[in-house]
């Protein structure tokens, strides 16, 4: 996990060609995305497509990445972070649970850029795998090279579920998703692309990474 400091970030959305300013508390994410061998350790299933230990997970929806979190942190003794609704068609987040979560979009915006303010943290080729350079497959996580606060992947290789509502008026329950996938254009893999999907949905270049607040925010 790296620490990530306060900041501020500003998001936009291309669709309603809206910005907003959000304050970003100091909180810790995960130097990867989950990998396979990780969720197989915690949840004991491999539903990926393509198959490796340090590959990252996909095939996963946001459901499958909320139950991961509460999972993982009941085995390191954490309190879980999320409440699942017996139905599993709500979720409430305890925002003072120290256990893991997903990253609130502010957050992994914040984190991708790490204090940088154009579409990406580097040169492409150099932080991202994308259908320019990734030889039409998933690859490990943690070759290319880090942003400045020291998070590979951010970019590139899989698409990461975040906590937030994309548009709850327009598309209900559909979750936002962030930075491109393996199989993106390079226009999809920056900074401030915005994706949405059902918190269903699963594909092979769609997995998440994890966050955590700070002990003293608990």
């Amino acid at each position: 996990m790296v620490a990530v400091p306060p900041g501020r970030v500003t998001l936009s959305d291309r669709r309603t060609q809206k910005s907003w300013t959000v304050e970003v508390a100091p909180f810790w994410m995960a130097a990867v995305p989950v990998t396979q061998s990780l969720y197989a350790h915690v949840t004991g299933q491999r539903p990926s497509t393509a198959r490796g230990d340090r590959l990252p997970v996909e095939g996963v929806s946001w459901w499958d990445a909320v139950r991961f979190c509460n999972m993982l942190s009941r085995h390191e003794g954490l309190t879980p972070a999320y409440h699942l609704h017996s139905d599993e068609e709500a979720v409430e987040w305890n925002t003072s649970a120290d256990g893991y979560r997903l990253p609130a979009e502010a957050e992994w915006e914040h984190a991708c850029r790490a204090g940088t303010t154009g579409p990406r943290h580097g040169r492409l080729d150099e932080i991202a795998w994308y259908h320019g350079n990734s030889d039409g497959h998933i690859q490990p996580a943690g070759i290319k090279q880090p942003n400045a606060w020291g998070l590979h992947d951010m970019l590139g290789n899989v698409w990461d579920w975040c906590w937030d509502v994309y548009d709850a008026e327009v598309y209900g329950s559909y979750r936002v998703l962030r930075g491109g996938g393996w199989a993106d254009e390079h226009w999809s893999c920056r900074a401030s692309v915005r994706r949405r999907s059902h918190p269903t949905f699963r594909i092979d270049d769609v997995g998440f990474r994890i966050a955590r607040s700070p002990r003293s925010q608990a």
